[in-house]
């Protein structure tokens, strides 16, 4: 009878010694992505809008415990791998991307995966490689929808048409610029090829239009090149324009030519970021539109997803079928844009806290 209580006892401990390695095991799970550091990479703080989407994942990770290395490459793309080969090396669990050339960090991506960490791609979809785990983003075709459909409400307080029209892209080594163009081609292909729009320069397709790394000064000096060989004895009534630093330098050679002073009025030119001098341009009722990706909802959106890989979970997404890395469709949450203009400009960036009215003094 002694030895059967015995046994009875021993096994009970054994039994609850169990439990507690299984609950301590739970509690580990729970806990192991606690104070977690994580690597983020932006493209350059020569934009104003990396530099509040750096400034608000930073924050929002923060705020959920998380240790951040936030890090800027000024559109160099060896920098910006080694800055992604340190953050490998510094121990983070989790990496966010936005490249500079969505094909140029594959290797970096192969040391992730080795190392079992984690990829999200932010707003910039990372290309050529099986390593990207989830995108988050904006509708970047929409974006380019709403530009084409700003570019025309625009063309039609000018009168009835035909319109002289150009045509401005992004960067070619990103992949957002292709979703842009061919958002905007989708709207405006049609009324080209029904003569309502003409592109004077017959410069139509996305690389001879792209400008690379985005850059204003190129975007200038394309369109001063434009002006004197095609608008000798012509008008420029709309310019496609795919963001608000190519649409700075768009509007600078069209001062330089003559636009803007007494009876020549500014062409429509469309744009993207609701950067603070364009909105300012909008105001003064030079460039006409710009398309607002809030940055706040981008980066909330960013944080939620990489709380949830950190702690095993899976994030929510909402398109599963339309970005194709060229390696496999990346799972990714998409935002909507707003279009905004002077109508709108107070409702959408003031109101909404995304600016405070001096900064737009």
């Amino acid at each position: 009878m002694r030895l059967a209580r015995i046994a009875a006892t021993t096994a009970l401990a054994v039994t609850l010694a169990a439990c507690g390695s299984a609950q301590k095991t739970v509690d580990q799970q729970t806990t192991s992505s606690e104070g977690a550091l994580v690597g983020v990479t932006m493209p350059t703080r020569s934009s104003e809008r990396w530099i509040h989407d750096g400034d608000n994942i930073k924050k929002a990770l923060e705020d959920k415990g998380y240790k951040v290395d936030l890090q800027y490459a000024e559109n160099d793309i060896p920098t910006q791998a080694n800055q992604i080969e340190n953050q490998i090396t510094k121990g983070a669990k989790l990496l966010i991307v936005a490249s500079i050339d969505g094909t140029a960090i594959t290797s970096q991506l192969q040391q992730a995966a080795d190392a079992k960490i984690p990829v999200i791609a932010y707003d910039r979809l990372i290309r050529k490689s099986p390593n990207v785990d989830y995108y988050a983003t904006f509708d970047n075709f929409k974006v380019g929808v709403e530009q084409a459909n700003s570019l025309l409400a625009g063309l039609k307080t000018k009168g009835e048409g035909p319109f002289n029209v150009e045509l401005f892209a992004g960067s070619p080594d990103d992949n957002n610029a292709t979703f842009f163009f061919n958002g905007a081609m989708s709207v405006l292909q049609p009324l080209v090829d029904q003569g309502k729009l003409v592109v004077k320069s017959g410069q139509k397709d996305f690389r001879t239009v792209a400008i690379l790394r985005w850059d204003p000064a190129t975007a200038q000096k394309r369109m001063e090149d434009l002006l004197t060989s095609t608008y000798g004895g012509a008008k420029v009534d709309g310019v496609l324009s795919p963001y608000d630093g190519i649409s700075i330098g768009i509007l600078s050679a069209l001062k330089s030519g003559g636009y803007g002073a007494a009876g020549q009025a500014y062409p429509i030119v469309t744009g993207q970021d609701a950067e603070v001098a364009s909105v300012k341009s909008i105001i003064a009722g030079e460039q006409y539109s710009t398309i607002h990706k809030d940055t706040r909802l981008l980066a909330d959106v960013t944080v939620k997803m990489a709380d949830a890989v950190l702690k095993g979970g899976k994030p929510e997404v909402n398109n599963t079928k339309d970005y194709d890395n060229g390696d496999k469709v990346v799972p990714s949450f998409l935002l909507q844009p707003v279009p905004v203009d002077k109508a709108n400009y107070q409702k959408e960036l003031v109101d909404s806290g995304y600016y405070t009215a001096d900064q737009l003094r």
